[in-house]
C-alpha cells in the first residue's frame, strides 16, 4: 500500500512538472514579445495573404507616398508607444487604427487606408504595445492596450483640436481592443467604433486554439498562464472580456466577421453583439478567413462601412 502511495506521488509529482512546463512553453509563445510571431500566428488563422498580395503592394507604394510621420506617447506604465500619423489637408475626420497579433499598424491597414484617405480621413496607425516600434515586453490583448488607446485619443485631440470626428478600427486584437475601449468614459469627439474579428477575451481564444487546432485541454494551461500574466503583466487572461465591456458602450458599434474564421470564430462575434448596450449593428463576410473580410469582399465591406459612418459622421 505505502509503495503504491508513494508511487501515485511519483506520478502526481511527474504530471505536475510536466504541466508546469507546458505551460511556461505557451505562456513564452503566446504572451512575450520575441517569441509570439508573426509567421506563427499566420498560419494558425490558416488566411492565404499570397492571392492579395498585388493589390496590397499597390496600395502600400500609395500609401507611403503620402506624407507621414512618426509619432509617440507614453503609456500608464511608462511606455513609450508608436503609431504612423497620415493626416489629410483638412484634420476634422480622423480614424484610429489598431492591428492584430504579432502584427503592426503599418501592415493591418494597408488596405483600407485607400479608403479612410480618399474619404478624407486622417489616420493613425497604431503599433500596440510589445508590437512594432512600441515598447513593451508582455503583450496587452486589449486589457492594458483600451488605456494605451485613449493616450492616442487624447494625442489627436491635442494635434488636431476639439473641433473633429473620431472613428476607432481594430482588427483581431486591435478589434478587441477598440471594444474593450468602449467601455471607458470616451470624449465625445469619437462618434463610432468599427471591430473586425474581435475576440471576447484572450483566454477564450487560446482556449479555442489549444482545443481545436492543438487538440489538447486548455485546463489547468490556460489558467496558469493567466496567473502567471497576472503577476508578470498586470492582469489575468479573462480580467477584460470584449462582450463584458460594450456592456457600458455609449457610442455606435460596427461588428464585422468572417463566416469561414477558424482562428476567432464567429459565435464570439456573435456573443459580443448580443451584449452591445449602444446602436449596433453586424456583417458577416462569406467564406471570410480570419481577418481577410475586406479583401474577400470589399464592396460590401465599404459598404457598410459608409452606411455606418454616414449615420454618425457628418
Amino acid at each position: 500500500m505505502k509503495k503504491a502511495v508513494k508511487t501515485a506521488g511519483v506520478l502526481i509529482g511527474l504530471l505536475t512538472i510536466a504541466e508546469m512546463g507546458s505551460s511556461a512553453y505557451f505562456y513564452r509563445r503566446t504572451m512575450k514579445r520575441g517569441h509570439a510571431n508573426v509567421e506563427r500566428t499566420t498560419k494558425m488563422a490558416g488566411t492565404d495573404w499570397n492571392q492579395y498580395m498585388d493589390l496590397i503592394q499597390t496600395r502600400k507604394e500609395y500609401l507611403l507616398a503620402q506624407p507621414h510621420e512618426d509619432v509617440y506617447v507614453h503609456s500608464e506604465d511608462g511606455l513609450k508607444l508608436h503609431a504612423t500619423w497620415f493626416p489629410v489637408e483638412d484634420r476634422k475626420k480622423v480614424v484610429i487604427c489598431f492591428h492584430g497579433y504579432t502584427s503592426k499598424g503599418m501592415s493591418d491597414y494597408i488596405g483600407l487606408s485607400d479608403y479612410y484617405l480618399k474619404q478624407g480621413y486622417s489616420m493613425l496607425l497604431v503599433d500596440e504595445r510589445a508590437h512594432g516600434e512600441s515598447e513593451g515586453t508582455y503583450i496587452g490583448f486589449g486589457c492594458l492596450d483600451r488605456h494605451d488607446a485613449m493616450k492616442w485619443i487624447g494625442w489627436v485631440l491635442d494635434t488636431c483640436g476639439e473641433d473633429i470626428q473620431m472613428l476607432l478600427h481594430g482588427t483581431s486584437m486591435g478589434g478587441a481592443t477598440v471594444l474593450m475601449t468602449s467601455g471607458l468614459a470616451l470624449p465625445e469627439q469619437v462618434k463610432g467604433i468599427i471591430s473586425d474579428c474581435a475576440f471576447t477575451s484572450a483566454k477564450e481564444v487560446f482556449s479555442h486554439v489549444l482545443n481545436s487546432m492543438y487538440h489538447i485541454p486548455a485546463f489547468p494551461m490556460i489558467q496558469i498562464s493567466s496567473l502567471v500574466n497576472k503577476k508578470k503583466a498586470g492582469y489575468g487572461l479573462d480580467d477584460c472580456n470584449s462582450a463584458r465591456e460594450v456592456q457600458k458602450a455609449k457610442v455606435p458599434i460596427l461588428l464585422i466577421h468572417g463566416e469561414a474564421d477558424t482562428f476567432v470564430p464567429c459565435h464570439m462575434c456573435d456573443t459580443i453583439y448580443e451584449n452591445i448596450a449602444s446602436e449596433k449593428k453586424k456583417v458577416i463576410i462569406k467564406g471570410a478567413a480570419h481577418a481577410e473580410a475586406y479583401y474577400k469582399d470589399m464592396e460590401t465591406y465599404e459598404n457598410a462601412l459608409n452606411e455606418f459612418i454616414g449615420g454618425i459622421v457628418k
